[in-house]
């Protein structure tokens, strides 16, 4: 944008606040395997492939751009449309739940600022709430 200074503050400074992209990285196969690994998440679980390798991809690069780091995701593919991508599976407040419960033990377990934690949990919450379709 012309006149803009390179120092001006992000929209989103959660990219930056969470350690960039190691810690994305780091919060997305930490995310993946409590999905594994929480008997709640199950139901979560079988929505997804058995290899996990593409969606946790996709997950890095939407989460990237969502978080005000690169848009990676949007880069590659376009606009989300997570509504229309999420239309196909029965996203009910169990699903959304147990969603959640994965996001915020890796949340929980990666970032350190409680106030961040708080807030990227919110955001969360919202956007897998939206996401219900039941």
């Amino acid at each position: 944008m012309p006149g803009a200074s390179k120092s001006a503050p992000l929209a989103n400074p959660h990219y930056q606040q969470i350690g960039g992209e190691p810690v994305v990285r780091q919060l997305v196969d930490r995310f993946y395997a409590l999905m594994d690994q929480l008997p709640q998440a199950a139901v979560v679980r079988a929505m997804h492939p058995g290899d996990l390798t593409p969606a946790k991809q996709r997950l890095f690069m939407f989460l990237s751009g969502w978080l005000g780091g690169p848009p990676l995701y949007a880069e590659a593919f376009g606009h989300p449309r997570l509504r229309h991508a999420h239309a196909g599976f029965a996203v009910d407040a169990a699903a959304r739940d147990a969603w959640m419960a994965c996001m915020n033990q890796a949340l929980q377990e990666l970032v350190p600022d409680e106030v961040l934690r708080q807030q990227l949990g919110a955001a969360f919450f919202k956007t897998a709430d939206f996401l219900c379709n039941q």
